[in-house]
C-alpha cells in the first residue's frame, strides 16, 4: 500500500511574528494521521507572493497532497486566492452558492454587506469549491498531475469545519488508506526517560507495525500505542493485548487507561457515585475550579470554590486559625488541612481540594522557595496531603499544581 505524503503550508506574517499561535498545523496533522495520511512536512511562510509560489512548487514535487491555510480574507494582504488562480491558470468567477452564504451570514448578524465582502465569493474557475458554512471564505480544491492542492481559511474554527465536512471525506474516498488504531493511557509520577528505561524490553517485543510513543506534558506522560495495517479487526485485537501488558508494567503510575483529561474522569466518577466536590484555592487563584467547571455537565457535581488569596480571607471566610498561620505560614500542610475541612463543611460536599503555595517569581525565602506548594485532597473520612517543589515559571506552576491536585483526587475517588 503506497504511503500518502502530505505537506501543510500555513500562511501569514502574524504566524512568523508570533502574534498568532499556529495551531492549525498540529490539528490537521492529527486528523490526517487518524485516517492513515502521513504529514511529512509543515511549512510556515509570510504573506509574500514569491515565497508562497516557490514553496507551492517545491511541495507539489514532494507530496501527494498539499494543504494551505490562510490568506483568503477580504484585505489586500490576503493574496493566496489570486496567486492560486494564476498558478493553476484561469480566472476568478463569482460562485453563487458562496455568495448566498455570505449574504445569509451578514443578514443574520444584521451587518451591512459591502463589495469587499462579496468578492470573497469569487473563486478560480480551475478549482472545485468547498463551501464554508462557518464563515465567508470558501475553500478551494485543485488537482494537477495526480497531486491534490487544497486551500482553506486560516481561522481555526472555519478550517476545522471544512476539514471535517469536506476535506477528510474527500481524501478517504480518493486514496486507498491503511487502517490506523490507537490506544492511549495517562501516567503521572515519573518522567518519560524513566518510563522509557522501564519499558525497554516491552518496546523490543512489539511487532514492526505497532509502535509506542511517549507524549510528555508538565505533570503527565501519555503512552500511546499505534498499530498500522490492513486488517482492522486483527489490529485492534493485537493492540488490546499489548495495551493490557503495558498497563500492568506501569500500574503504579497509571492515572487512566483512556485518553481523557483528569477533570473529565473526575466528573464521570462523581456522577456515577452521586457525590460532589468543591475547591479552596490560594496560589492557583481559581484555576482548579476553572478546569473542573470546563467539563460539560459539571453543575451536577461541582458546588463551587473559595479563592482565599489573602490570609485575611483564609481567617475570616475559611476559618483558618490565626495561630496556625502565624506558626506554620500560609504555605504549610497545617493551613491547607484547615482550608480543606472548612470548604467541605461550608460547601456541604463529599470531596474537596485545597491548595496554598508560592508561584513566583517573587516570594522566595530561606524557609520556602518559589514553587513550594501544599495540596490537600480527599473526603471528610480520608484526606491526604502532598508537598510539591515545582521548577517552572508562574504560569506553569499554577497549571501543574492544578493538574496534580485533580489527579490526586482522582486516585482517591472510588471508580465504581
Amino acid at each position: 500500500m503506497k504511503k500518502v505524503n502530505t505537506s501543510i503550508i500555513t500562511i501569514g506574517d502574524e504566524l512568523l511574528m508570533g502574534q498568532t499561535i499556529n495551531t492549525n498545523s498540529a490539528w490537521m496533522s492529527q486528523e490526517l494521521n487518524r485516517i492513515g495520511i502521513w504529514v511529512h512536512r509543515q511549512i510556515t511562510i509570510g504573506d509574500n507572493w514569491n515565497d508562497i509560489w516557490n514553496v507551492l512548487q517545491d511541495e507539489t514535487s514532494l507530496s501527494d497532497i498539499i494543504i494551505l491555510t490562510g490568506g483568503l480574507g477580504p484585505t489586500a494582504d490576503d493574496i493566496t486566492k489570486p496567486l492560486l488562480c494564476k498558478y493553476f491558470g484561469g480566472q476568478l468567477i463569482m460562485n453563487e452558492e458562496a455568495l448566498q452564504n455570505i449574504k445569509n451570514i451578514f443578514t443574520r448578524l444584521n451587518r451591512p454587506l459591502i463589495e469587499r465582502n462579496m468578492k470573497q465569493a469569487e473563486v478560480p474557475d480551475s478549482c472545485s469549491v468547498l463551501q464554508n458554512r462557518r464563515g465567508t471564505a470558501p475553500g478551494m480544491l485543485f488537482s494537477r498531475d495526480g497531486k491534490i492542492i487544497i486551500s482553506l481559511p486560516g481561522v481555526p474554527y472555519e478550517m476545522k469545519g471544512l476539514m471535517e465536512a469536506s476535506v477528510i471525506p474527500y481524501l478517504k474516498n480518493e486514496f486507498v488508506l491503511p487502517t490506523i488504531c490507537y490506544k492511549t493511557m495517562v501516567t503521572a509520577g515519573k518522567g518519560e526517560s524513566f518510563i522509557a528505561e522501564q519499558l525497554v524490553d516491552f518496546e523490543k517485543s512489539l511487532p514492526h507495525y505497532i509502535s509506542l510513543a511517549y507524549l510528555p506534558a508538565y505533570v503527565i506522560v501519555k503512552l500511546r500505542l499505534k498499530a498500522i495495517g490492513e486488517n482492522k479487526k486483527k489490529l485492534e485485537k493485537e493492540l488490546h493485548s499489548y495495551f493490557e501488558i503495558l498497563k500492568k508494567l506501569v500500574a503504579e503510575i497509571l492515572v487512566s487507561d483512556e485518553d481523557k483529561r483528569a477533570e473529565e474522569l473526575i466528573g464521570e466518577q462523581l456522577i456515577k457515585s452521586g457525590k460532589t466536590v468543591a475547591t479552596a484555592e490560594s496560589c492557583t487563584g481559581g484555576y482548579i475550579a476553572h478546569l473542573i467547571s470546563s467539563v460539560p455537565g459539571a453543575s451536577n457535581y461541582f458546588k463551587g470554590s473559595m479563592v482565599s488569596y489573602s490570609n485575611e480571607i483564609k481567617e475570616n471566610v475559611l476559618n483558618v486559625s490565626p495561630q496556625t498561620l502565624e506558626k506554620f505560614g500560609a504555605v504549610s500542610e497545617e493551613v491547607v488541612s484547615e482550608m480543606f475541612y472548612s470548604i467541605i463543611e461550608k460547601m456541604k460536599v463529599e470531596y474537596a481540594i485545597a491548595v496554598s503555595g508560592i508561584m513566583g517569581p517573587l516570594g522566595d525565602s530561606n524557609e520556602k522557595q518559589v514553587g513550594t506548594v501544599w495540596i490537600a485532597v480527599g473526603s471528610k473520612e480520608r484526606m491526604i496531603t502532598k508537598k510539591l517543589v515545582l521548577p517552572f515559571d508562574r504560569t506553569k506552576n499554577i497549571e501543574s499544581t492544578s493538574q496534580l491536585a485533580i489527579i490526586l483526587l482522582l486516585k482517591i475517588i472510588p471508580k465504581n
